[in-house]
């Protein structure tokens, strides 16, 4: 969750001085943070290996995406305003037994007679697919206004992102042609679906967005076309997606975080100037299988410096390929975080932020960031976190 809005949307709110632009607490800001050289360029040292068959430019990537989900929410999200939350229907035509789909009474969340992708985390949305993973993280300022809700706002851009991007890859195998994703304009149209679903209704808000999409492109190797790993990494705010290398623990990538000013990111939504077409910055990082991708709300990189992040996760690794917390007989592939690790690597790594977040007496980045900005802070940054683990690997479909 955020709490600072964009220069317009401020002032929209209150005519009062860029400070009192906050509806809450100054939880916001980043300035570089302490990782390890390699992180500030894309890089890639992959030694391909041929498939079995050439690469085919149509259809699917042959690598996907292993995955797993973390959440911590600072405070129960609010549920979504209708007409977005619909509980499903019950009649007496409904099976008996409690067992069956149609006993769930959780409610659930519909755009356009969909069910809305993702999960929510507080103001945080998460999505996780084969091919495509996001964070984003809503502006909780927004609560304090009577039709504001920056929790809507973030799931439905990360819901109409989503389906964008598999929308475009279904229409090119369709119609038999070479896919290549175009991260901006998928953005754009999940920013104008947001903005056409919640102006409907005037419903307000504002959120960051930050997504790795996987994709693969063809090259030469001994004399022979081979399929290598690419990832496509779009950004607009301060959320941040980070390309780990366990083969030789090195950070091969991270985004580079935009604001307005210190605890102002830039923002999609309500009064905002920006927009991805204008705003959103796009990044093309060659991958190696076995590379880790997370993509993370600002809970945890306010808590942890960028090296923390990179050794817990290396740790959390090698604590699942040496079966760590499991059966000694389990005969499941675990290398490089296989079969369930990247579960693991998220749970930790939301465990290893929310232990700083909640000390008050912690050392914490954003700390150290508010203190060179003068204003006074101490302890750990209390947040909504937000982790979404990927591992690339080879699709053995393919």
């Amino acid at each position: 969750m955020r709490t600072s809005l964009s220069p317009p949307l401020a002032s929209f709110l209150t005519s009062s001085s860029r400070l009192k632009c906050f509806a809450g607490p100054r939880w916001r800001g980043r300035w570089e943070r302490r990782l390890v050289s390699a992180a500030s360029q894309p890089q890639s040292q992959s030694q391909p290996q041929p498939p079995s068959q050439p690469p085919s430019p149509y259809g699917k990537s042959p690598f996907r995406f292993e995955t797993g989900i973390a959440l911590f929410a600072k405070r129960s999200p609010r549920p979504f305003p209708p007409p977005f939350l619909s509980p499903p229907s019950v009649s007496f035509s409904d099976p008996l037994s409690t067992h069956h789909q149609s006993r769930d009474r959780r409610a659930r969340a519909f755009v356009n007679g969909e069910l809305i992708k993702g999960l929510t985390n507080g103001d945080d949305a998460v999505y996780a697919s084969d091919y495509f993973i996001c964070a984003n993280d809503g502006v909780g300022a927004w609560a304090a206004r009577p039709r504001g809700h920056a929790g809507l706002w973030s799931r439905l851009i990360l819901h109409f992102w989503a389906t964008a991007i598999e929308d475009e890859a279904t229409k090119n195998l369709f119609e038999q042609k070479a896919y290549q994703p175009d991260s901006i304009a998928s953005l754009q149209t999940a920013f104008e679906q947001t903005q056409e679903a919640t102006g409907a209704h005037n419903w307000q808000g504002t959120t960051t967005a930050c997504g790795a999409q996987l994709h693969y492109k063809v090259v030469t190797d001994a004399g022979r076309q081979v399929a290598v790993p690419v990832l496509h990494v779009t950004n607009l705010g301060d959320s941040q997606i980070l390309v780990l290398r366990p083969r030789d623990q090195s950070v091969v990538f991270k985004t580079t975080e935009q604001w307005h000013w210190f605890d102002c990111p830039r923002q999609l939504g309500t009064n905002s100037p920006d927009t991805p077409r204008q705003n959103a910055v796009v990044d093309t990082v060659d991958l190696e299988e076995g590379d880790v991708v997370l993509a993370m709300s600002d809970g945890v990189i306010d808590n942890l410096w960028g090296h923390e992040i990179a050794a817990r996760v290396f740790q959390s690794i090698k604590e699942w390929e040496d079966g760590k917390g499991v059966g000694a007989d389990s005969k499941v592939d675990r290398r490089g975080g296989r079969n369930g690790g990247m579960a693991i690597v998220a749970r930790d790594l939301v465990a290893a932020a929310k232990a700083v977040a909640l000390d008050p007496y912690a050392e914490s980045p954003f700390m150290e960031h508010a203190i060179e900005e003068g204003l006074a802070s101490e302890g750990g940054k209390l947040d909504d976190i937000s982790v979404v683990a990927a591992l690339c690997v080879r699709d053995e479909g393919k």
